[in-house]
């Protein structure tokens, strides 16, 4: 239903520049920054080939380094998901949103994880203040309209099971569950990196 925001597929020149500030308060050399970076690249990488038990290893030395750094973060987050530890996911994806409030995608994958559990008020909320981050975001916008119509099912499922004449509620959430029906797999969405702005 929901689409995660995909982890790091590569690294622009921003997101290096980026990861090379110490906000951990701790200044990196410029030698260090460069190889930051190239960790980051290398994590990305493993994670794009499925190699989470890899890249898992790889993040933990990083944020051993720069414990507060949010790619790292993120994509420790994406690792954790893929390998079906929701709830070290979800702590991830918080304690990022915590630190790095301005940032949409650690919000929009903690609601896929709420949604996977069926815990869709949750979602709403998460996808409610990614939108509120970042409005001309369309992945966030998409997949907060899949919650208002799973939302929305669950109401016209209550009304008809209180009102079994009423055919307007039956027509509604017939509507509803058509739109929230699986559909074929689209082509994988174009990958980002998650930046904080300055």
């Amino acid at each position: 239903m929901l689409r995660p925001f995909p982890m790091l597929f590569c690294i622009c020149a921003a997101l290096a520049a980026t990861s090379a500030m110490a906000q951990d308060g701790r200044d990196l050399s410029e030698e260090a920054r460069k190889q930051y970076a190239q960790g980051l690249r290398e994590a990305s990488a493993m994670v794009k080939d499925r190699q989470f038990a890899n890249a898992s290893v790889k993040l933990d030395v990083l944020l051993a380094q720069r414990p507060r750094e949010p790619q790292a973060r993120f994509l420790k987050g994406v690792v954790q998901t893929e390998q079906g530890q929701d709830a070290a996911a979800i702590a991830t994806f918080t304690s990022l949103i915590e630190d790095y409030p301005e940032l949409p995608e650690p919000y929009n994958n903690l609601a896929v994880l709420h949604a996977q559990k069926g815990e869709y008020e949750g979602a709403r909320i998460a996808l409610e203040s990614a939108v509120k981050a970042s409005p001309d975001w369309a992945v966030a916008h998409e997949n907060l309209g899949d919650i208002y119509i799973r939302l929305g099912a669950a109401e016209y499922a209550t009304a008809t099971k209180l009102d079994r004449t009423n055919k307007t509620a039956a027509g509604k959430l017939v509507l509803a569950r058509d739109l929230i029906a699986p559909t074929p797999k689209p082509a994988a969405a174009a990958s980002t990196s998650v930046t904080p702005k300055p």
